[in-house]
C-alpha cells in the first residue's frame, strides 16, 4: 500500500528546522561566527574550501570553534571539483587552502596558521611547540605516512604487499594507542588540546577510507581510538565539522591521487554497504541520533530544491515528483510510488549528498535511506558513476548558476 506524494507546500509545513549559524552550534553553512560577541570583535577571516573536504581547513576550523574566536568564513573552490576563484588567487597567488587573514596579514599552511592564532589568542590547553604536543605532532605525521602507503599505492599479487602495508600501519596505530593510554582520559593529553585538533582531520579520513577500500575498521578494532572518537563526538564543535564514510570514500581519490582497494570480499562488502546502505550502524558515528534530523534534511532540500532538480540527470517533472515521494516517505514513514524511470535520478542525488556541507551526518543518513527506498520502488538501475579522477559533478558554480 502506497501513499500520494505530498506537495512542496505540504512538505514545508512539516519542518521548522532553524539553526543560529552565527552564535549557535558549529555548522558548515556559516559565513560569520560571533559566539555572542559583536561583529566589531572580528579580527580573523578563514578561507576554507566550499565542500568541507580539505583536512587542513578542518583543523583550523575546529581550533577556532573550540577557542570561540569571532571570525568570518569565505569559501573557495578546490581544484578537484572546480576552478579556483580569480578573486582568491589575487589574494593568495599559490591558491593554497586554508588561508587566514588576521589584522590584514595573510597566512597559509595550517600549522603556521595555528601558531599565529596561538600568539594572538593563546593556546588550546597546550600549544603547538609544547614538549607534550610536539612529539604527538610527529606521531601524527608518521601515522599519515603509513596510511598513505597502504591506501594510495597499488598492491602486489595475492595481496601479500597489502597485508604487509596493513601490518606496518597497525604498528603505528599501536603507537598511537599507547600514547592515548598514557593519559587518564580519552584525549591525547589530560584534557582536550591542540594535539586532538591535529589528529582529527586525517584520522577521520583514515576511519572512512580504510573501511571502504581495505575492510579495516580503525574505530572498532582499536579500543583507545574508539574511546577517542566517542569523546570527540561528545563535542558540538567536532559534530559540526564531522563527515561520514560515503562523503570521504568518494572525495579522497582525486585529492590523494587515487585510493586502491585490496580486492578482498570483506572490503567489497563494506564498500557496498557504504554505497548502497543500510547507512545506520556504520562506525562513522555512534552518538545517539538527535530528534530533529529528518526535519533538518527536509529543510535543506526545500532550501535548494530548484537547483537539486535542475542538475539532476532525470527530467525535471520526473525528479520533482520522485523527490517529493522520497521526502514524503522520510517524514511519514509510508512508501510512495515514484514515477517510472526515476530510480537513476534518485540514486544520483543519494550519491551526492555531502556531509557536512549539505547537512549533518544523521540527517544525511535519513535522506539517503528515503531516497534509496523510493528508488527501489522504481527500479534497480544505478545513478551515473561517481568520478574518481576529479569531482566536477560537485562543481559549486554549476550548481548555483
Amino acid at each position: 500500500m502506497t501513499t500520494e506524494a505530498l506537495s512542496w507546500q505540504q512538505l514545508e509545513t512539516l519542518t521548522q528546522h532553524k539553526v543560529d549559524r552565527i552564535n549557535g552550534p558549529t555548522n558548515a553553512q556559516a559565513t560569520l561566527r560571533l559566539f555572542g560577541q559583536s561583529e566589531a570583535d572580528v579580527r580573523v577571516t578563514l578561507y576554507r574550501d566550499n565542500h568541507a573536504w580539505c583536512p587542513y581547513c578542518q583543523k583550523v576550523w575546529l581550533w577556532l570553534e573550540e577557542k570561540q574566536i569571532p571570525y568570518r568564513i569565505r569559501k573557495v573552490t578546490m581544484f578537484c571539483y572546480g576552478e579556483k576563484e580569480h578573486w582568491y588567487k589575487q589574494l593568495v597567488p599559490s591558491g593554497m587552502l586554508p588561508a587566514l587573514e588576521i589584522d590584514g596579514q595573510f597566512i597559509t599552511e595550517s600549522d603556521d596558521i595555528l601558531l599565529i592564532l596561538e600568539r594572538a589568542f593563546g593556546p588550546l590547553y597546550k600549544g603547538m611547540g609544547d614538549p607534550a604536543v610536539f612529539p604527538l605532532r610527529r606521531l601524527e605525521r608518521v601515522l599519515f605516512g603509513a596510511w598513505c602507503d597502504w591506501l594510495c599505492r597499488p598492491t602486489g599479487a595475492f595481496g601479500l604487499k597489502d597485508s604487509r602495508k596493513r601490518d606496518q600501519f597497525q604498528l603505528v596505530v599501536n603507537e598511537v594507542e599507547a600514547a592515548l593510554s598514557a593519559t587518564p582520559g580519552p584525549y591525547f593529553l589530560e584534557e582536550f588540546s591542540t594535539a586532538d585538533v591535529i589528529f582529527t582531520p586525517y584520522v577521520e579520513r583514515m576511519n572512512a577510507s580504510l573501511y571502504y577500500y581495505k575492510g579495516y575498521s580503525l574505530r572498532e578494532d582499536n579500543p583507545r581510538f574508539s574511546d577517542w572518537f566517542d569523546a570527540m563526538e561528545s563535542r558540538s564543535t567536532y559534530r559540526g565539522t564531522q563527515s561520514d564514510f560515503h562523503t570521504h570514500a568518494h572525495d579522497l581519490p582525486p585529492q590523494m591521487g587515487g585510493c586502491y582497494d585490496n580486492g578482498e570480499a570483506e572490503a567489497k562488502a563494506k564498500a557496498a554497504r557504504v554505497d548502497n546502505g543500510p547507512w545506520f550502524g556504520l562506525p562513522d558515528v555512534t552518538y545517539p541520533e538527535p530528534e530533529n534530523t529528518k526535519a533538518e534534511a527536509l529543510q535543506r532540500v526545500l532550501k535548494h530544491r530548484s537547483n537539486i532538480i535542475r542538475v539532476n540527470p532525470a527530467e525535471d517533472a520526473v525528479i520533482d515528483e520522485a523527490l517529493r515521494c522520497a521526502l514524503t516517505r522520510m517524514m511519514n514513514g509510508s512508501d510512495c510510488q515514484p514515477p517510472k524511470g526515476s530510480d537513476v535520478g534518485l540514486r544520483y542525488l543519494r550519491d551526492r549528498i555531502n556531509v557536512p556541507r549539505d547537512m549533518s551526518i544523521y540527517a544525511a543518513k535519513q535522506l539517503r535511506t528515503a531516497l534509496e527506498a523510493t528508488a527501489a520502488l522504481a527500479g534497480d538501475r544505478p545513478g551515473p558513476s561517481i568520478p574518481i579522477r576529479h569531482r566536477r559533478d560537485q562543481n559549486p558554480v554549476e550548481f548555483a548558476s
